[in-house]
This record gives structure tokens, sequence and C-alpha cells, in this order.
């Protein structure tokens, strides 16, 4: 049983960090409609700049962060201001393409500045443990599994209370209404990819904290993420993270039991398994968990 307990806690913490990558798309599909494909990008962006201010030029941790949040948000803000923006009112399909050239425009510079090598990060965590009841939880689960929930009410007092927030949810739901009440859609895009960008940044941080590394094979991380945000729901910030908690916990018990118990269906079955759990959801829930069902009006 402590096994299972150890599994359960390492698949909430492996889901927290794809929680805070679905945002990040999510938060974009909501007020534009369009998947973002860039997101994986902009997560390793962040964790590369993290390092840059960290460990290059000596900033204090919390602060290497904080800057990186808002440097990569900076460059969200930029990707739509000199691209993405050229393109409201064009087909969806259009705007997918260039977040995908985005995507692989941004995995060439990474290395290109920082090169191929893995880097240290530099974050307090480390390897350090703490023991709860026979359990030994590593610190950079905590703050992981702290900084999601974080992430998590921060998007709900903002869609909730903010007049920003307001005119977000207003935009997503009728961009032509909200603009006749003066909503300005532009602004609204903007402020989207600010919030992916600073979003993204914090699921590099967390990727590549503790005993992983800062790599470029942090951009493919938003790959695995993509099942929890089909799976919460693509609009739905809080479906994202429980989505990203379904697919991380059944990830780690897949890697965890699989091998010893059903060992004939192949080695890294594990990491196929968040599209099995996806697949079974969609031929239930078409609109994932707790997403908006499309309405047609005849």
């Amino acid at each position: 049983m402590e096994e299972f307990f150890q599994l359960v806690f390492a698949g909430l913490a492996l889901g927290a960090r794809y929680a805070l990558v679905a945002l990040g798309f999510v938060v974009i599909y909501r007020a534009t409609g369009v998947i973002n494909f860039a997101q994986g990008g902009l997560v390793a962006l962040g964790a590369y700049v993290a390092y840059q201010f960290a460990q290059e030029w000596g900033v204090p941790f919390a602060l290497a962060v904080v800057l990186a949040l808002a440097v990569t948000g900076l460059v969200g803000v930029l990707i739509e201001r000199t691209m993405l923006r050229r393109m409201v009112g064009q087909p969806a399909f259009a705007v997918i393409m260039i977040t995908i050239g985005v995507l692989f425009i941004l995995e060439q510079a990474i290395p290109t500045v920082w090169g191929y090598g893995a880097q240290n990060l530099g974050d307090p965590w480390g390897i350090r443990t703490v023991d709860a009841g026979g359990l030994a939880l590593a610190v950079r689960d905590l703050w992981t599994i702290g900084l999601a929930a974080l992430a998590l009410a921060g998007f709900f007092l903002f869609f909730r209370y903010s007049s920003l927030g307001l005119a977000m949810r207003a935009t997503a739901f009728d961009q032509e209404a909200a603009l006749a009440q003066g909503i300005s859609a532009r602004k609204i895009f903007a402020l989207s990819w600010g919030i992916a960008g600073i979003v993204g940044a914090l699921a590099g941080v967390t990727l590549a904290s503790g005993a992983a590394a800062v790599d470029p094979s942090i951009s493919f991380i938003a790959l695995a993420a993509f099942p929890a945000m089909i799976l919460g729901g693509m609009d739905s910030p809080p479906g994202a993270v429980i989505g990203g908690v379904i697919i991380g916990v059944t990830q780690t018990l897949t890697a965890g039991y699989q091998p010893d118990h059903a060992a004939w269906l192949g080695s890294n079955f594990h990491i196929v398994m968040p599209y099995v759990v996806m697949v079974l959801i969609l031929l239930v829930r078409p609109y994932g968990l707790f997403g908006t069902p499309e309405v047609e009006r005849i």
C-alpha cells in the first residue's frame, strides 16, 4: 500500500505539471477558439530564461522565476502582436498553422542561444525530500502541486471577478456582441497570449527543477499534456487541472504496476496510456469532462 500512495503522489505532481501546460492551451482556446501548438515552445523558453537569470546572471532564484514569467509573457504578447493580429477573421486552420510555425521557430532558436546540452536550473529544491507517514515526498513535487493550485485559484479569481476576465469570457462567447459592448477583441487576444506565456514559463520551471534539467526536449512535454486539455474540456481551466491530474496519476500507476502485471503490453505502455484514457472518455463525453457543448442554431 505504501508503494501505491508513493506512486499516487508522484502522479499528482506529474499531473500538476501537465495542468500548468494545459492551462496555457485553454486560455488561448477560450479567448480565440484556436489551439495554440506553440505552447510547448513557450514552456521551454520560460525554463531557459529562468536558467539565464538564475545561473548565468546570478539573480536569486525566486526573482529569476518572476522575471522569466514576465519575459515569456511579453514574448507571448509579441507573437500575437506581430503575427496573429493580422489573422483576425481569417480561417482557424491558417492561425493553427502559424502557431505550429512559431513552435518550430522557437525550437530552433532556443538551442541556437543556449545549446543542446542539459543545464542545471539552479533551483533550491534539488533532490531533497520530506518524510510524511513513511512516504518520501520530493520538495520539488510539493512546490509543483502548490504552484498549480495557486495558478488555478488565480484563474478562477481573474475570470470571475476582474473586468478583464469578464471581457475575455464575453469575447470567447460572442466576439461581435463583445465588440458592440466596447470590448476590444485585439486587446483580449494579446492578453490571452501574455497569460499563456506566463503559465507556460511556470510549467517550464517546474519541469526543469529538481533532478531534471533544462534541455530543448522540454517542449515535447506539451504533447503529453495535450490529452489533459482534451480530456478536461478545451475551454475549462478546472477541467485542464483535473484532466492533468487524471492523466498524471494514470500514467504513473501504469508505469509502476504494468511491467509486473501486464508485461505483454510492452515496456513503454505508460507513455500511450494518457491517450487511451483520453479516447475512452471522449467516447462517452465528446466535449471532455467539463467542456462546453457546441450549440448550433438552425
